[in-house]
């Protein structure tokens, strides 16, 4: 079963406030920082500024420094990072499998099955009580309250890499990039049937009107969010390829929507219909094989494999990379056996 918290994981636009404000004709000259402490909920002057040095707070469309006057009419675009935060999560000492962690950031390998954030029916256990616990070891620092700042997330049962603002600069400056689609993420997928070639698909992503626990792909911009996935193909199967998909947009269930949209879904992935033989024989045999693979691979075959962004403080480019799980890589092993010994 899926519940709603499964839904609300993948869509990193809603990790951030969008915020578009017309000043006033009779507004008089004042500061920036100062105007926008009066119209952002919750924010501080700290984070007002972090936000106006790393290039999200726009004035007619233009970069501002922290000492522009606001004048009347101005138009103030505002993207801050906004990840959910709840006084009732507890630290919890479950082992992370950690690639990189400086003062800014934190890069995390997520095992599948480890729900992101707590919430309905997953209230401990998940990789923000780890993350938690982790930092409770480490002093406080400049604008990081204790907490984790999640800038992305994947799917429960998803693998692979997540990036961590420590701070509020760095939550800031990581904001901005996957809101100007800056950041490189590419994943893993096995997907059921030949694809002949490399490809694109879009559209906008919503809730099925059918199931409202799935997500659907349409046509029409009152239906869903705006969604573009590139995909390459990596190796051929027989029943099943291998591609690699790298994201656009990151809305819910993007991937897995937007693959079974183009009669594709990846394998086992149960909500979107790929647990169940979609191509391949009749015989007996071949439906036991498929069988060992969804016993070896009892998830959605997808793993985020790589994250590549700028530093918030070194403004390096990094680019992390991490391995297929070995219940991923075991499935893949038997497609790979069944290929070499069998033709279509």
């Amino acid at each position: 079963m899926v519940d709603d918290l499964e839904l609300q994981e993948s869509d990193e636009q809603d990790l951030f406030e969008h915020l578009r404000i017309v000043v006033d004709k009779g507004q008089t000259l004042l500061r920036i920082d100062k105007f926008l402490i009066n119209r952002v909920e919750n924010a501080s002057r700290n984070r007002i500024q972090n936000a106006i040095a790393a290039g999200t707070v726009l004035v007619n469309g233009q970069q501002v420094k922290a000492s522009y006057k606001v004048k009347p009419q101005d138009v103030i675009s505002v993207v801050l990072p906004h990840p959910p935060r709840d006084t009732e999560i507890y630290p919890e000492n479950i082992p992370l499998d950690i690639y990189y962690e400086d003062d800014d950031l934190l890069i995390v390998n997520k095992p599948a099955g480890m729900v992101v954030h707590p919430g309905y029916n997953n209230y401990s256990g998940t990789l923000v009580n780890a993350l938690v616990y982790h930092f409770s070891k480490f002093p406080q620092l400049p604008g990081n309250d204790g907490r984790p700042g999640l800038v992305h997330r994947i799917d429960k049962d998803t693998s692979g890499l997540l990036v961590i603002g420590k701070n509020e600069w760095a939550l800031t400056y990581l904001a901005k990039q996957f809101f100007d689609h800056s950041i490189t993420r590419k994943y893993i997928a096995l997907v059921w049937g030949d694809l002949s070639e490399d490809g694109t698909v879009s559209g906008y992503i919503g809730r099925s009107m059918k199931d409202r626990k799935v997500m659907a792909v349409y046509d029409i911009p009152d239906k869903g969010k705006w969604s573009v996935t590139h995909y390459r193909v990596l190796e051929r199967l027989n029943y099943v390829t291998l591609i690699e998909c790298q994201l656009e947009t990151g809305r819910t269930h993007q991937i897995r929507a937007h693959l079974q949209s183009i009669g594709h879904p990846l394998f086992n992935d149960a909500v979107y219909g790929g647990d169940r033989i979609l191509k391949g024989t009749v015989f007996s045999k071949y439906k036991q094989f498929v069988e060992n693979c969804f016993t070896l691979l009892p998830r959605q075959a997808l793993h985020a494999q790589s994250l590549g962004f700028q530093h918030p403080t070194s403004k390096k480019q990094l680019e992390f990379t991490s391995p297929l799980p070995i219940d991923f890589s075991s499935c893949l092993e038997k497609w790979r056996g069944y290929a070499m010994n069998n033709e279509y």
